[in-house]
């Protein structure tokens, strides 16, 4: 049995804890909130989108960042098993459109609450309002770690091997941990931690970019952190005028240049800076550092406003409403296409005199109408910030950690779960499994 330390108490940690505990280890979770899983309470929307009912193989093209990396983690403990999970910790679940899995409750203090029941089930302590200032490792000094002595060095007095008299191994680790230092002074002893802190969004919540000191303090690479899954700010002074506009079923473009960079299909929304729903989030994680490349910093967008529809369709739709009403005006006939929100916008971009009479438009001017209906413009100039991102894209390095463990491989019994590491998906349920399957698999690697 291991005296486990876990620093935070959100998704990553809790499932840590609970793993831990019912391997018979002495575990303790350090928060320094008031509640363990503060950041867990808000995600979806406050119902929190527990994972995705997809098959195991089919995570991997929704990570964004070292998908390879999470192979065995996915695989130690499956989407399938995490509903399991749930739903043995008495939280009935649903599966809704794209395979997002919610509790049946839409309360994610449904999930927080199970996860409280089996710590205290498996005799995890608890340890709020406790912050963590330091982790202390200490020199491994086990001869055994000498890659070979210094008598199998010195073949018959030649001198070979000469110079490498003590020297280590480069895969094994040549440092150990032996606990933390609280913020108030207090050393507490343990024979392995795990560091779930969480990333650098919803600071809040208490992700304040902890881990990454640590990992940092203790020699490991952390890469640049940026935020990702955030809504988009936009240039064109119309977009705040759509303020509140949530379309759904929407077909969306992104380029830079002629160089199409996203598409995507979904639900999205206008906000008084920009466009903000499921799908802007998505596509935000696929063009962060696309957009920090690009000339002027900017990249063109477009709105399919009418995706089911072909151009010949639409524009079969619309010469029946124009001939409907060949004497009224353009603005009083294109309102039954749009929302009433909407429609002064598209009479702005669309070129044709809103006064202007149906039977004096032209088969032209049609035509440009439809250009725009296919293709709303929109130009994004920037990214959410951390305040606003659902999670953070960078972290502590997987070049690292143990893909099989999660144990650093510089120092021994040191592991890393969640969003602290350099890893990170699209919206979905995705990276939530990346917290549950890295803590269960930091969980069961200790000894």
């Amino acid at each position: 049995m291991s005296k486990v330390i876990i620093i935070g108490g959100g998704a990553a940690g809790m499932m840590a804890g609970v793993f831990a505990a019912r391997n018979h280890h002495e575990v303790h979770i350090l928060e320094k909130n008031e509640k363990l899983g503060k950041k867990v309470f808000i995600t979806g929307k406050g119902r929190c989108n527990v994972t995705n009912a997809c098959d195991t193989e089919e995570l991997f093209p929704a990570m964004m960042s070292n998908p390879k990396f999470l192979y065995s983690s996915f695989y130690s403990f499956t989407p399938q098993d995490v509903m399991e999970f749930f739903e043995k910790a008495g939280v009935p679940l649903k599966v809704e459109r794209g395979n997002r899995v919610f509790p049946q409750s839409d309360h994610s203090s449904d999930i927080i609450r199970a996860l409280e029941r089996e710590l205290k089930k498996a005799g995890a302590k608890i340890h709020l309002h406790t912050a963590v200032q330091e982790i202390v490792k200490k020199p491994v000094t086990d001869s055994a770690n000498t890659l070979e002595s210094e008598a199998t060095l010195t073949e018959s007095g030649s001198g070979a091997g000469k110079g490498r008299k003590g020297k280590k191994s480069p895969d094994i680790p040549q440092e150990k941990i032996t606990g933390v230092i609280l913020t108030d002074g207090t050393f507490m002893e343990g024979d392995a931690v795990i560091v779930a802190t969480g990333g650098f969004s919803y600071q809040s919540t208490g992700s304040t970019g902890d881990g990454y000191r640590f990992a940092r303090e203790l020699g490991l690479k952390v890469t640049d952190i940026a935020p990702s899954l955030v809504p988009l700010k936009t240039k064109e002074d119309y977009v705040p005028k759509l303020q509140g506009l949530s379309l759904k079923n929407t077909g969306l473009t992104i380029k830079n240049g002629k160089k199409v960079l996203y598409e995507d299909f979904g639900e999205m929304m206008f906000t008084h800076f920009g466009v903000t729903g499921p799908m802007i989030l998505s596509a935000s994680a696929h063009i962060g550092a696309k957009l920090a490349k690009a000339p002027n910093g900017e990249l063109s967008a477009y709105l399919d406003l009418k995706p089911a529809l072909t151009r010949e369709q639409l524009d079969a739709r619309i010469l029946r409403e124009f001939e409907a009403g060949p004497n009224k005006q353009f603005k009083n006939v294109i309102g039954v296409l749009f929302p009433s929100s909407l429609t002064p916008v598209m009479l702005e971009l669309g070129g044709i005199p809103a006064e202007k009479k149906i039977h004096d438009i032209s088969r032209e001017e049609r035509q440009h109408f439809i250009d725009i209906i296919k293709a709303f413009p929109f130009t994004i100039t920037g990214m959410g910030e951390f305040k606003e991102a659902i999670i953070t894209r960078g972290g502590v390095s997987v070049k690292e950690i143990n893909p099989g463990t999660m144990e650093s491989k510089k120092i021994s019994g040191l592991y890393f779960a969640g969003e602290v590491l350099d890893l990170d998906a699209v919206t979905g349920g995705y990276n939530l499994q990346i917290a549950w399957s890295t803590a269960y698999l930091a969980a069961q690697a200790i000894q």
